[in-house]
Order: structure tokens, then C-alpha cells, then sequence
């Protein structure tokens, strides 16, 4: 699954993804980008 990094301002994979359920019921992966480290986050669409 590939994310957009807000600190290296670039697309990457999302290393250590795992998909989540947001308040509202939409699904979404969370990880963390390859490089840096920071937290990644990627809406998915409607389920």
C-alpha cells in the first residue's frame, strides 16, 4: 500500500501496514514511512 510522507513530502510504501476502522466506519491503513519513521495514514474508499 503506498501513502504520501508529510516530512519527506513524497509518495512511499507504507512499511508495517495495518488496516484500521475509523469512527465513522470507513476503513483506512495505518504505518509508518520507510524512511523517517513518521506515522503514515491512507483513507481507503467505501466499503
Amino acid at each position: 500500500m503506498e501513502g504520501y510522507c508529510v516530512k519527506c513530502k513524497d509518495k512511499k510504501e507504507i512499511k508495517d501496514a495495518a488496516e484500521v476502522t475509523m469512527k465513522n466506519g470507513r476503513k483506512a491503513m495505518k504505518g509508518k514511512c520507510p524512511t523517517c519513521g513518521t506515522g503514515m495514514f491512507r483513507i481507503l474508499g467505501k466499503a
